[in-house]
């Protein structure tokens, strides 16, 4: 697994061979960004950006964002060994200042009212893919008002699941990349 692009270009990352955790595959990562920067129907500077990574793994997501000069990345994991890796991709990447960890369960650590006093532009999910529970996730992060007035929601599923999202979700594309499916969304007001 290796950065993209940006100013890390080609630096490979430390990955987990843990089976709890999925990587998120370089092609795939690719496509994202690329739909993320180049496509006309999302408006997300991604320059300067304040990013949310949940269920983060291993990092990738988020240091691509930071390698294609994000702002800032908060990164959220609760498996040990995937939390204890991405700790050293972010060393070995020497971002530690744009950077906050959060070794926790998605639920429980939004749930606490001061996990974070910020709104993110970009917020990925990637929840384990046997989560049924992605509406839930949805309404957390809608309402503790996580998600800034123009900012996007990038949802990583298995191609075969069917979502019961929220109406206030306005999908804006969806993405098959082999077995997984990738939603684009932002939140009506």
């Amino acid at each position: 697994m290796r950065i993209i692009s940006g100013k890390y270009k080609g630096t490979n990352l430390h990955i987990t061979k843990s089976k709890n955790t999925r990587p998120l595959r370089d092609m795939v990562r690719e496509n994202i960004f690329n739909l993320l920067v180049h496509s006309k129907k999302i408006s997300l500077k991604l320059e300067k950006s304040l990013v949310l990574d949940l269920y983060a793994g291993t990092g990738s997501f988020g240091l691509e964002c930071l390698s294609r000069e994000a702002k800032y990345v908060y990164f959220v994991e609760n498996e040990k060994l995937a939390f204890k890796i991405l700790q050293e991709n972010i060393e070995k990447l020497n971002v530690k200042k744009q950077t906050s960890t959060f070794f926790n369960d998605v639920f429980n650590l939004i749930k606490k009212k001061n996990f974070v006093d910020k709104k993110f532009d970009l917020i990925f999910c990637d929840p384990p893919y046997k989560n049924a529970d992605i509406k839930d996730l949805m309404q957390l992060i809608f309402y503790n008002n996580l998600l800034n007035k123009n900012g996007i929601i990038v949802l990583h599923r298995d191609k075969k699941t069917k979502e019961k999202l929220p109406n206030y979700l306005k999908v804006i594309e969806e993405k098959i990349y082999g077995i997984s499916k990738i939603i684009f969304g932002y939140f009506l007001s």
